[in-house]
């Protein structure tokens, strides 16, 4: 008998929780950089200065990708949560975090 955390949609659980944490520590530095333009455009220069490294835009293509993953997960906790799972919709749960993969994919793409 296999134990639940080797099914996947236990995967797809922690990739939503996990994506939500990154999401939530990555907004407010997203809100106190917009405040730079407000308050303090010399240092706003510099974090867009920063922007244009090569880390800084994975960084950006890493929170595309957990915004992609927690956009589609939460999609697939809505019809968790209006109906039975059928193998149909595992195979769409899968589905959903492999089209996240390809926006980030994509995105990284476009950036480079």
């Amino acid at each position: 008998m296999k134990g639940y955390r080797q099914e996947g949609l236990w995967f797809a659980y922690l990739a939503h929780r996990v994506s939500g944490i990154g999401l939530a520590l990555f907004l407010p530095v997203h809100f106190y950089v917009l405040s730079l333009a407000l308050t303090d455009r010399e240092s706003l220069d510099g974090v867009l200065h920063f922007g244009e490294l090569p880390v800084a835009r994975l960084g950006l293509v890493a929170m595309v990708l957990l915004l992609a993953v927690h956009l589609f997960g939460g999609l697939r906790l809505l019809v968790n949560e209006f109906g039975p799972w059928s193998s149909r919709q595992k195979s769409l749960a899968a589905a959903s975090g492999a089209l996240g993969f390809l926006v980030a994919c994509l995105f990284l793409a476009r950036t480079l």
